[in-house]
């Protein structure tokens, strides 16, 4: 029998942040397993937040970076843009790196993470931060940080890379987007500050590195987003997976990019901050779009096989070992020129020392840090994130493990406060990603 969410029994919050607020009956706790549980609560707060603050901009080492996020975190919570909006709605907020973040609403994370999958959910993720680049050299100035073709990108297609350290680890992931004039790149918010130091020292003599941008981002994910929107911006349905395009909606002007991270189609919406609440209202007169929180987007991602700053990528995972060689392309796999070069194109050819995997169980959930142990007992892995898959309909996760145990139908033991939980190595996705590609 099927392992149920209902059976899991809440746990506290880690890190700094404030509880989801009080819970009662099972849907409740079924939500908290999503909330707490799939990525879990240690890089929830430190992943994907961003959001306006007067000091944005000012960071131009990595030392004043780590000043501002410490400022931040240890002052009252910062807002998104449509905070009010969320909290009319009835969000149940989680406080996250300093900002105030909607994790769920009445219907509960279960029910957002079904509508998503069924008709099309709108979640505010105005968190993460935005960055222009302009120049006459910006595209190859930004491939001397990223493994990317950048040069050969297309106008207004956007590719996901990622930062890399000379060891070839990952700093951050991030989608950036040829906007013409002007790159744009979308990053982490418990990275951005980082993030944007390190462009500025890296490339900032080569080119004009913007300021975090006063932006919010709304991604309309599922089946019938593209029927909720195209009324209002009929130019959006010739647009395949990656692709964007500058739209007005009401009296506002967006940027739509046909792409998300739930595994589903959809589009996510770039637009001043000051015009998201006309905006999001637009999209929610639909009766086909309802509001979605983070907790649901984590347990949607998790299920399509995405990978999270923080758990599937850090500064020790090399994008080789999270199974990312389809995001660099092959001029650069073969010609370099970025940071880690060396060791990332050593594992291409030798093959990478770990590898990313699925795992199922058909008995209780496993948690990010669990230990993997082979049929001997001896370690050889850790889970990176786990939880329930609501539409798997069963415990998920991922993880790493050495080479000789990424086949499918392999068995692996998790262990987790010392309880040992079978797993089975399974292939991702656990959902079929649905990605509009023409």
């Amino acid at each position: 029998m099927r392992w149920s969410p209902k059976e899991q029994p809440p746990r506290n919050l880690s890190g700094p942040r404030t509880a989801l607020g009080s819970t009662t009956g099972e849907q409740d706790r079924s939500d908290r397993v999503l909330a707490e549980g799939v990525s879990g609560a240690r890089q929830l707060a430190g992943v994907n937040l961003s959001g306006t603050d007067d000091r944005r901009g000012e960071c131009c080492t990595f030392a004043h970076a780590k000043v501002v996020m410490a400022e931040i975190e240890n002052s009252a919570p910062l807002q998104i843009p449509l905070h009010t909006l969320h909290s009319e709605a009835g969000a149940r907020f989680g406080t996250f790196a300093g900002y105030d973040m909607p994790m769920r609403y009445e219907a509960g994370a279960v029910a957002e993470h079904e509508w998503c999958r069924n008709a099309a959910a709108l979640f505010d993720v105005s968190h993460m931060g935005v960055i222009e680049i302009r120049g006459d050299n910006r595209a190859l100035a930004l491939e001397s940080v990223v493994p990317a073709a950048v040069t050969e990108l297309a106008v207004d297609r956007g590719r996901y890379t990622f930062f890399t350290s000379e060891s070839g680890g990952v700093l951050d992931d991030l989608i950036v987007t040829n906007r013409g004039d002007y790159l744009q790149i979308v990053v982490n918010a418990g990275t951005k500050h980082d993030d944007l130091a390190h462009l500025r020292s890296s490339i900032g003599d080569q080119v004009e590195v913007s300021d975090l941008l006063d932006t919010a981002i709304l991604a309309l994910q599922g089946p019938q987003a593209v029927a909720a929107l195209l009324p209002h911006a009929p130019e959006l349905g010739n647009l395949t997976f990656g692709y964007g395009s500058e739209i007005r909606i009401g009296g506002a002007t967006a940027w739509a990019s046909r792409s998300g991270y739930t595994g589903e189609d959809g589009f996510e919406l770039i637009i001043d901050a000051s015009d998201a609440d006309e905006l999001a209202t637009i999209l929610l007169s639909d009766e086909r779009v309802k509001l979605a929180g983070l907790a649901a987007r984590d347990s949607l991602r998790l299920e399509a096989g995405l990978c999270l700053y923080g758990h599937e990528l850090t500064p020790d995972i090399s994008p080789i070992e999270a199974g990312l060689l389809w995001a660099i392309q092959k001029r650069r796999r073969i010609e370099g020129g970025f940071p880690g070069a060396e060791t990332i194109q050593q594992q291409i050819i030798e093959g990478p020392p770990r590898t990313r995997v699925g795992l199922s169980s058909d008995k209780r959930p496993v948690r990010e840090e669990s230990v993997l142990l082979d049929d001997a007992g001896t370690e050889i892995g850790f889970v990176s994130s786990g939880g329930f898959g609501p539409t798997f309909d069963g415990p998920i996760a991922m993880g790493y493990v050495p080479p000789d145990h990424q086949r499918s139908g392999q068995t692996i033991t998790a262990v987790q406060r010392g309880k040992e939980n079978p797993m089975t190595v399974t292939e991702l996705p656990f959902t079929p990603h649905h990605y509009y590609r023409g």
